[in-house]
């Protein structure tokens, strides 16, 4: 890892990354694109060492409180968020000002903050955002092979609904040729709907490519699926979008099982739910959106 400073830490639209990079190894990870100009390796962690000061003069000067996200960059639940407590300080600052957080993980490193997540949505909101891509550990440790399995964040997602914070999931990405099937689709939502989620966010069934993460991308499709490389360059050359042969299909059955659980799978209804501040006097439901 190293430190830098920075000049600010939330975005325009309160999102935040007190990180850069990541250790989970996932294969297909958007975040290696050149476009996002990581400079360092990938996995030699950028710490934004004041991040927890500046995030305080943030909230401290804001006129309205609202919604703060994390995740969508780096999963704000490494290994190393451990040993430094950013995330933790984060959600503590978060909490004293009152304002929301919705968390984006694979990680069930999370749990070790579940007082804090119930601090805040007591208060306000709080939402937990876990990716799931594939029901079989056996196939999700050679996807995602630095984080915990699918089994273990089904069972983060229980615990959540437990303690009745409300949980999103994204189905995503889908792998042509490798996840990309009815059985697999239907094996995550079965736990979805068990775990009682909220949504599930879905964009296509496909995954996207761009330079940088492409190449990483391929390198492990040759270490771990031997051949299909030249079958994902046969099929689809350079492109950005890469959707599954049977992306119309499975995308009707997903939209048909989430119909059929009761499961929130409009997209659109689902971000302005995540990132709608609500007080503590109200929690509204996401059927609010629908």
């Amino acid at each position: 890892m190293h430190y830098v400073k920075v000049k600010g830490i939330l975005s325009a639209k309160n999102g935040m990354n007190l990180y850069r990079g990541c250790s989970h190894g996932c294969i297909y990870c958007d975040s290696r694109s050149r476009c996002y100009h990581i400079e360092h390796d990938f996995e030699d962690i950028e710490v934004k060492e004041n991040a927890i000061e500046l995030l305080e003069a943030s909230l401290k000067s804001k006129r309205k409180r609202c919604m703060i996200g994390t995740g969508a960059m780096t999963d704000p639940y490494i290994p190393l968020e451990l040993e430094l407590c950013h995330v933790r300080k984060a959600l503590q600052l978060i909490s004293q000002y009152g304002f929301g957080v919705t968390l984006q993980t694979k990680s069930d490193r999370i749990l070790r903050d579940m007082d804090l997540l119930n601090e805040i949505n007591a208060k306000t909101k709080c939402v937990v955002q876990m990716t799931m891509t594939t029901y079989d550990d056996r196939l999700c440790r050679k996807i995602e092979p630095n984080v915990c399995p699918t089994s273990r964040r089904f069972e983060v997602l229980k615990k959540m609904r437990d303690a009745g914070i409300p949980t999103v999931v994204w189905l995503s990405p889908i792998l042509p040729f490798i996840n990309d099937t009815k059985e697999n689709i239907s094996g995550i939502l079965d736990m979805c709907a068990e775990a009682e989620v909220s949504g599930v966010i879905c964009f296509s069934m496909g995954v996207t490519m761009r330079e940088g993460n492409r190449e990483y991308f391929y390198k492990q499709l040759d270490k771990n699926f031997p051949g299909m490389k030249d079958k994902y360059i046969q099929t689809y050359g350079q492109q950005y979008i890469l959707d599954s042969p049977d992306n119309t299909a499975l995308m009707a059955f997903f939209h048909e099982k989430c119909k059929q659980y009761k499961i929130m799978h409009n997209n659109d209804s689902i971000f302005e739910y995540l990132f709608r501040f609500e007080d503590g006097n109200r929690q509204m439901s996401i059927w609010d959106y629908a």
